[in-house]
């Protein structure tokens, strides 16, 4: 009984020294001046994850925040509930990838939250001081960081290598402060400006944590309005939210394209919206992904079977584009005549303004009929994720198919995808009017097909 009770009194003592501890005990150097407190909230460790937002608040490792505008805050967005689902929805497709990142590093899973506050997780978001994509990179700190930025691509607004460019930073800034608060400000404000306010406290003999710095509105705001995302993802129901359901699973997978491949088409082959797929693929700036560049193009889980099975089939271009090297002796003026084009025009369509040196590379209409659809209005480099508009905008919205349905006899050279196209609807819509399985096709067999187009 006496070692029991011994054992016990020491057990005492080391909770009690715990509960005392102050910032060199901290792993996430937060100074007890911040009033931060851990959530009180019991969460059940036995059972995996039920869907993200679980296994995100099961990674949360940075105190929290208590202040006035962390209350200011989070009211705000809990009296936004629109704009709170609109980002949560938009957040669902990369935060699979987002928390493997950040979990493979060690790194706390708030820093998952911070494209909410930094671009309302839209990959094409474009700041005044031209930051892009969904962690806001100036285009000098995403040279810093590897993100390539040309005419033919950005990737700042890329999901997989901006977020390995965010977390390398912020990896970087937290080492260099020692702190979280610290670090999440350098990320906002600059390093160079934190540690200039930081060595500006300590000559005035102020504190040098995080709420004793003079520091931008923006930047003053910028920790609470994280913490009252985590608020809301911590518990949405106290705040009357309900956060989309987001599965435990990786939304997208890889496919490497070796020809070049138009992003409508590519949309197209994988059955699903323009929009979609532009979003998971911001970084293309143009509406050809050119295959010399080694591109790897980002879908759905569900959607790559379906793309490679139609890619399979496909017999028509993958691109309404051409590419042109430049040879010794080329000149623009040269080029427009070889393919029917004005100078404005070839200068339009590849953003050969003054701000773009001479380019190697060209992209031309392949066929006369494409030129008509080109918008020869001036494609603005520095924002890119409006110049792919031309080609693209004539396959958002597929004709609705009348409720009258007629028949096809199946061909020798007939194409799921092929018959869709002719007829006017989708390869999905093809397979459930006629029960389906698979893309293959019996010579002579009798298909029901929506009733525009060609009688077969």
């Amino acid at each position: 009984m006496t070692c029991l009770r011994r054992l016990f009194l020491t057990l005492i003592v080391i909770t009690l020294t715990g509960c005392a501890s102050t910032k060199s005990d901290n792993p996430y150097g937060v100074n007890k001046t911040y009033s931060a407190a851990e959530t009180s909230r019991t969460i059940d460790l036995t059972h995996p994850p039920r869907d993200m937002w679980d296994r995100i608040q099961r990674g949360f490792a940075i105190p929290n925040l208590n202040t006035e505008l962390t209350v200011h805050w989070t009211n705000y967005y809990a009296s936004h509930p629109e704009s709170v689902l609109l980002m949560t929805q938009r957040a669902s497709k990369y935060l699979y990838h987002i928390v493997d990142e950040l979990e493979r590093r060690g790194l706390p899973s708030e820093l998952a939250l911070l494209p909410f506050v930094e671009s309302a997780y839209d990959p094409t978001a474009l700041s005044r001081s031209k930051a892009s994509g969904l962690w806001q990179f100036i285009p000098s700190t995403g040279r810093h960081y590897n993100l390539q930025q040309d005419w033919w691509q950005d990737q700042r607004r890329d999901p997989i290598a901006s977020t390995a460019a965010a977390l390398d930073y912020l990896a970087y800034l937290y080492d260099f402060q020692g702190d979280w608060y610290l670090a999440l400000a350098s990320y906002n404000w600059g390093e160079g400006s934190v540690k200039r306010a930081l060595a500006k406290n300590a000559d005035a003999g102020l504190g040098l944590d995080y709420l004793s710095l003079k520091m931008p509105d923006e930047t003053r705001n910028y920790v609470p309005k994280l913490q009252a995302i985590k608020n809301i993802i911590a518990e949405p129901a106290k705040y009357g939210m309900t956060l989309p359901a987001v599965s435990n699973t990786p939304y997208f997978t890889t496919v490497r394209k070796h020809r070049n491949i138009d992003i409508d088409v590519a949309a197209r082959l994988a059955e699903m919206p323009v929009e979609d797929f532009k979003a998971l693929n911001a970084s293309h700036n143009q509406p050809v992904i050119l295959a010399e560049r080694q591109p790897t193009l980002l879908l759905p889980a569900d959607r790559v079977d379906i793309f490679n099975a139609n890619l399979k089939e496909y017999r028509g271009k993958l691109s309404a584009w051409k590419v042109h090297k430049r040879q010794k002796g080329d000149t623009y003026a040269s080029i427009a005549k070889q393919y029917g084009l004005s100078l404005t025009q070839l200068r339009q369509i590849n953003g050969l303004g003054k701000t773009r040196a001479v380019a190697s590379t060209l992209i031309v209409p392949d066929t006369p009929s494409v030129q008509g659809g080109i918008q020869l209005a001036s494609l603005d480099t520095s924002d890119a994720a409006r110049a792919s508009t031309s080609i693209v905008q004539r396959n958002q919205r597929a004709p609705r198919r009348p409720p009258t349905v007629r028949t096809h006899t199946v061909k020798g050279g007939d194409t799921l995808f092929g018959l869709a196209k002719r007829y006017s609807t989708s390869v999905a819509e093809l397979r459930k009017l006629n029960n389906l399985k698979d893309n293959h096709l019996a010579k002579g067999k009798r298909l029901r097909v929506p009733g525009t187009g060609v009688r077969g």
